[in-house]
């Protein structure tokens, strides 16, 4: 197999990343891709950056060995702690989800007041304020963590009377900011995105990385000239280091059809 045909390597903590594997999908269509959710180890938000930082690295390892041509790290968490480290450490490209995100959100805000919510470990990180620093100083950023989103996706729960009223209070802070624009700063929000949008009221955009991350990979690929050369269907595999059985009942409902074959995965 020559480098351009390569499959994209794509790994969340679990189950969130799959909505940025929808948009790499679809703005790709002919491309392969390698997905790993190491839902065993999930949720990464509450974990120290040191911790996140090494299994980022570890499963960047295991798709680098699959024969990955670019590597998505899907996952705002594992962005904020290691994607510096990936990009200089491999030799593929490697694109995050953190900064293609934000420039969305600054190009759609009207009143300059935008919102992030993300795990406790990504708004503490401050890689969200660091890079609207970067990106647009005059924007103004408002920060909220939201502990306890992330487990109610990855048990299948977005709607119930519990995540509205947990959203309700979690959301607050933006919310009275009177921000225009909200980042959903974590892969798994974008599942909550109607939970999330009741609490925030019809007047705030939501905006999920996802389709952007997708059109960043898309456009860092063809500047690279590394675009599948001769499409003759793609495949998609998917990797778990939790129950098969589960991500393969969940991975469905999220994704669709595509996730139709899952691999165990067991770290030693």
């Amino acid at each position: 197999m020559s480098t351009v045909d390569a499959p994209i390597g794509v790994f969340d903590s679990g189950l969130g990343g799959l909505t940025v594997l929808r948009a790499l999908i679809d703005v790709l269509p002919d491309e392969s891709m390698v997905y790993f959710g190491d839902n065993a180890r999930s949720p990464y938000g509450p974990k120290p950056h040191a911790e996140v930082h090494a299994h980022a690295v570890e499963i960047a390892d295991v798709l680098v060995d699959r024969g990955v041509k670019a590597l998505v790290v899907a996952c705002n968490s594992a962005t904020a702690a290691a994607l510096d480290t990936l990009q200089q450490r491999l030799s593929i490209p490697v694109v995050g989800v953190i900064e293609p995100g934000l420039r969305a959100a600054m190009n759609v805000t009207s009143t300059g007041r935008v919102g992030v919510i993300g795990t406790v470990g990504t708004i503490a990180s401050g890689s969200y304020q660091r890079a609207a620093a970067a990106i647009d100083p005059t924007v103004e950023l408002t920060c909220a963590a939201c502990p306890g989103f992330v487990e109610f996706v990855e048990a299948g729960d977005v709607d119930s009377d519990q995540v509205h009223v947990l959203a309700e209070r979690l959301l607050a802070p933006v919310r009275n900011a009177g921000v225009d624009t909200l980042v959903l700063g974590c892969t798994h929000y974008p599942l909550l995105a109607r939970t999330i949008g009741d609490a925030m009221g019809r007047d705030v955009v939501l905006v999920s990385s996802a389709d952007e991350t997708a059109f960043a990979v898309r456009d860092l690929l063809a500047d690279e000239k590394m675009l599948v050369s001769a499409p003759n269907g793609a495949d998609h595999t998917f990797l778990t280091s939790g129950s098969v059985e589960t991500f393969g009942e969940l991975g469905a409902r999220f994704l669709g059809p595509e996730v139709a074959a899952v691999e165990g995965w067991r770290w030693s």
